[in-house]
């Protein structure tokens, strides 16, 4: 077996994660050796070196080479695991001194000079924790305990996921009272809450090809169904949005609420504009009230076919004569000024122009 696949079985054994067993960093254990592609194991040594020695080294001996100003790599992606496994240690000098330098812990050079036996590998890691099994505890710890239908789950770090914290916690509690969290992902595992039994029972469509809302909330006391996104960067509910949830529930019988989250007020200013009517907004740093986008109705779902009046394509493209149609667009009277492929631009009674998609358009009555 080559020198190369030997450090790479060595170093999983010694449970560095797969990021630090790459062959950048199997080659710089390696050079920290003094081990050559025909050099015996019992032969390696733990001299004090430099980066810049090790690529020197490796180019000398594997005829690979790495340019100078590769020194930060060597350092982001193998010294600095390395040293914290404690495969090295560096000799105390100032990092930016001319005379820092590295070499192999006396426990790795024991190990290395005795391959390919690996009698003392067990003896290395009864001293020392597996990297592997340090960064998976460190993250583990920055990870967002929640309680979810009585359950405990963790969200990963991120702002996505401590708003739908927020959602789960602050908002269900106070405007969803008693309700089962049907569905919730995470932005590292996707559907980390999914009742498909439940949500199929409820009458939805789901596809691979459809995208789930954030968060979804049934109250079965109340029949009604609450959709919630929890945007920070994109994703609110505007009118193309509510057409694709409604396409994907067109079977389900109960209420529905379509509820928009933010963090904060500077974020729901962001997209303000783009919000649907008949909708509902929720800002997580306040908590106790809600915005509702229409005042003629509260917190509550709205009649079916109101919603399919608004929010079907009740006027087609063909319908349209630029500088002549007079349209609603969000519940103001606008002139379609051009039109174009997908959307037009249309112009209201103060100038001000918009891009407005067709089914974001509706007839006057």
């Amino acid at each position: 077996m080559d020198k190369l696949k030997t450090i790479k079985i060595l170093l999983e054994k010694l449970g560095m994660p797969k990021e630090q067993q790459s062959d950048l960093c199997c080659y710089a254990i390696l050079a920290m050796a003094n081990i050559g592609p025909s050099d015996k194991w019992n032969k390696a040594t733990n001299e004090w070196t430099r980066i810049h020695d090790i690529i020197g080294f490796i180019k000398e001996k594997y005829m690979i080479t790495y340019a100078e100003n590769s020194r930060e790599t060597f350092r982001k992606q193998a010294i600095h695991h390395f040293r914290t496994a404690a495969l090295i240690e560096d000799n105390g000098r100032a990092t930016n001194s001319p005379n820092f330098r590295y070499r192999l812990t006396k426990e790795v050079l024991d190990v290395i000079k005795d391959l390919p036996n690996e009698k003392l590998i067990n003896s290395f890691l009864s001293k020392h924790e597996k990297l592997i099994d340090t960064y998976a505890s460190k993250k583990e710890m920055t990870k967002m305990p929640v309680k979810i239908n009585g359950k405990n789950f963790t969200f990963s770090t991120g702002s996505h996921n401590e708003l739908q914290k927020a959602i789960i916690e602050e908002f269900a509690p106070r405007f969803a009272p008693n309700s089962e969290c049907l569905y919730v992902g995470d932005t590292i595992e996707k559907d980390l809450v999914k009742d498909t039994k439940k949500l199929k029972e409820l009458g939805f469509e789901i596809t691979l090809h459809d995208k789930m809302p954030d968060v979804v909330l049934y109250n079965k006391e109340k029949n009604w169904l609450y959709f919630i996104e929890s945007v920070t960067s994109v994703g609110p509910m505007d009118p193309k949005r509510i057409i694709e949830i409604n396409a994907m529930t067109q079977n389900v019988t109960c209420g529905k609420i379509f509820v928009t989250a933010f963090l904060d007020f500077k974020t729901f200013k962001r997209f303000s504009e783009k919000l649907a009517w008949e909708t509902e907004v929720w800002l997580a740093d306040m908590p106790d009230h809600m915005i509702h986008l229409n005042g003629d109705k509260f917190l509550g779902p709205r009649n079916n076919d109101y919603q399919e009046k608004i929010y079907t394509n009740k006027i087609k493209k063909e319908d349209l004569k630029e500088k002549v149609s007079i349209v609603l667009y969000k519940n103001m009277p606008v002139t379609v000024t051009t039109i174009y492929k997908d959307d037009c631009l249309v112009k209201d009674d103060k100038g001000n122009l918009y891009t407005a998609l067709f089914e974001q358009l509706m007839p006057i009555k």
